[in-house]
């Protein structure tokens, strides 16, 4: 056929990227507005003031006692000492190095503390700290 179109269905040797770029900065924005809701702890408590300066960030475990003896281990909680205790030794067995970080109300009863330090000795761990906010 002489005198065919330039327009035939030829190979596609171009992709418009434009909307490819514009769904991946949506996600990124909605990874960046979501990722601070991931680093609250399971309970708010209000915890102790003291002259600290801020820890190391590590591979650690987080205990957590509200001041009404509800308890968590990192972001799941927990009403059962002993159902704790399990969940701890394993946190504890994937951790490197079996830090555990105490998070206490101020108001909390110490004998729950003191059971809680008691039994993430108990599972495991090889150093313990008790977190605190700065005074300013």
């Amino acid at each position: 056929m002489a005198g065919a179109s330039s327009n035939d269905d030829g190979p596609i040797v171009n992709i418009n990227i434009t909307p490819l770029v514009d769904v991946c900065l949506v996600l990124v924005i909605i990874f960046m507005v979501t990722a601070p809701m991931f680093s609250e702890p399971a309970l708010k408590v209000d915890l102790p003031k003291a002259h600290t300066r801020e820890g190391e960030e590590k591979d650690k475990v987080t205990l957590t006692l509200s001041k009404d003896g509800r308890y968590a281990v990192d972001y799941e909680k927990f009403s059962d000492m002993d159902k704790l205790e399990a969940a701890l030794k394993l946190k504890l067995a994937e951790s490197q190095s079996k830090l555990v970080v105490l998070r206490a109300d101020k108001d909390a009863d110490y004998g729950p503390l003191t059971e809680l330090m008691a039994r993430a000795k108990d599972a495991g761990a090889l150093s313990m700290t008790i977190a605190t906010e700065q005074e300013k």
